[in-house]
């Protein structure tokens, strides 16, 4: 069996004075998709952000190559892409300013590269304009931009799909699948019916979990 990069121990989460879930153990390694499913209020948001260092665990602890997660920040900042449900770009910059200032701290990208990012998410003609000027779906595809530039390995996508348009569903889709039969790994939340999976795809239902 092949080492898990990311990895959950007996992963507990109690929000608000009440238990999401408990004894949970995830495994995900090189080239694997694991859906996070369950009825609204599951937790799949919350964990999501244990995954990314966003949120301390109730109880049990997540590994990164091994080692607990809280003792590597920095190799999981380089690791890790992470997106969340809210679009996270900042209205009054441009989809090139945004980026640029996205990818500054440690991923760095060139103009050429970033330009060539937002071309393959259908924004060519759009990057100079100020984003709050972009329709809802344009503006996430500023923020999936980022999956196009040299990215981390490990993914992370809260409801990657919302307001996307049925060509921009089908190309994310084929994106992702992508990535993982390249090697990497994406973890996320939607949803959306995938039609197009990797090899290494698996759906975790956090009801199984509930308590």
């Amino acid at each position: 069996m092949t080492s898990p990069v990311l990895q959950t121990v007996a992963l507990a989460c109690e929000r608000d004075l009440r238990l999401l879930f408990e004894n949970l153990d995830l495994r995900l390694a090189s080239g694997e998709m694991v859906q996070i499913s369950g009825p609204n209020g599951s937790g799949k948001t919350s964990l999501l952000r244990l995954l990314s260092g966003l949120m301390q665990p109730t109880a049990g602890q997540v590994l990164l190559n091994g080692q607990p997660l809280n003792e590597q920040r920095g190799e999981l900042a380089r690791n890790l892409l992470w997106i969340g449900h809210a679009a996270g770009i900042k209205d009054l910059l441009t989809p090139e300013e945004n980026l640029s200032w996205l990818c500054a701290l440690h991923h760095p990208a060139t103009h050429a590269a970033i330009w060539q990012a937002l071309a393959a998410v259908g924004l060519r003609g759009f990057e100079d304009v100020p984003c709050h000027t972009l329709s809802a779906g344009q503006q996430r595809r500023v923020a999936l931009a980022r999956l196009y530039l040299d990215s981390p390995p490990l993914w992370i996508l809260d409801e990657p799909f919302t307001a996307l348009d049925k060509q921009g569903v089908a190309q994310l889709e084929s994106h992702l699948a992508g990535h993982c039969e390249r090697g990497g790994m994406v973890v996320l939340t939607t949803h959306h019916t995938l039609s197009r999976m990797p090899a290494g795809y698996r759906d975790i239902d956090l009801g199984s979990w509930a308590v």
